[in-house]
């Protein structure tokens, strides 16, 4: 409640931050000038050192009350940084995020919210049981709670860290239909669901990070396992939305032919766009990329038939 109590401040503030990708952090940060805070922006969104003098009393006491400050060589610096999605605020880690446990939001989280927007007021009315897989600091889970009023809203991870963040964010969003519950994809909720939607890690990550590795050939494995979940557990009619990436070798989507495969098998209906054809070009210097041309962000709609038989 503390973390609810300073969002709630910086909201009277009028903070308001959009978070770029960390390369871009880490260059902006860089810059002669910026080594230290000289706005709320520069402590809770740069994530900069900062004297205390420079916070208003109310938002300082409830970072204190939060425990969310640590001394560094350069003075003081939130633990958790805070960022703008559309009129939301959300907690998330500390940059850079380095940690295993570490709560990302980013240019991935923008672009996700803003498919969910274009797709679930059609499918809204349906909708009484959904699920964000994976859901980080609780943007899906918390945009489907806005978009679908009547129903009940699961938002699992595997990552305590990030359900303390769904349920902080989701108070401060004043969504109380958001359901915070451990979970490695749906192995530990029962039922099935109208709604399914997720946007998970889909990088190969040398230091295995929760939230960046996909796992499986070039980073596919958790999209391709949410797909596979999806097919067992949506209720007939049901939907999953997923956004993802796909490593694009030699021109080829080896991630599409794979759902393809999956999709078809369970005869349902569906659609695959490339929504970005070329993000984090900077992975591709990695030694697991050495084959890569480019890495595109996918978004994935795909229906199960009212009536429904799976062919295996």
């Amino acid at each position: 409640m503390a973390l609810v109590e300073l969002g709630k401040q910086l909201r009277r503030a009028n903070y308001h931050f959009v978070t770029p990708t960390p390369a871009t952090i880490a260059r902006v940060n860089a810059r002669r000038g910026n080594a230290r805070a000289r706005s709320l922006t520069d402590v809770f969104g740069w994530n900069r050192p900062f004297n205390p003098v420079l916070i208003p009393e109310a938002i300082l006491g409830a970072m204190r009350d939060a425990g969310v400050i640590e001394e560094c060589a350069s003075g003081l610096r939130s633990t958790l940084r805070v960022s703008s999605l559309g009129e939301q605020l959300y907690f998330h880690s500390a940059f850079p995020t380095e940690a295993a446990d570490s709560v990302f939001f980013g240019p991935d989280t923008y672009r996700f919210a803003r498919q969910l927007r274009a797709c679930v007021p059609a499918l809204a009315r349906r909708v009484t049981r959904c699920v964000d897989i994976g859901c980080g600091a609780g943007a899906g889970a918390i945009e489907l709670a806005r978009m679908c009023p009547a129903a009940s809203v699961h938002a699992v991870d595997i990552n305590p860290a990030a359900l303390t963040l769904t349920r902080v964010n989701a108070l401060l969003a004043d969504t109380r239909a958001v359901l915070p519950e451990y979970s490695d994809l749906l192995a530990n909720v029962d039922g099935t669901f109208d709604l399914i939607v997720a946007n998970p890690p889909y990088l190969v990550d040398e230091g295995a990070r929760a939230y960046r590795n996909g796992g499986g050939d070039l980073g596919a494995g958790l999209s391709l396992a949410i797909v596979n979940a999806a097919i067992g557990r949506l209720a007939p009619g049901g939907s999953l939305l997923l956004y993802t990436a796909a490593a694009i070798v030699d021109g080829v989507d080896a991630l599409r032919a794979d759902v393809a495969r999956r999709l078809e098998r369970a005869d349902m209906r569906w659609t695959y766009d490339e929504i970005d054809p070329d993000i984090f070009g900077e992975e591709l210097d990695n030694p697991a990329y050495r084959t890569v041309d480019r890495i595109a962000a996918v978004w994935l709609c795909a229906t199960k038939p009212a009536s429904h038989q799976v062919y295996w």
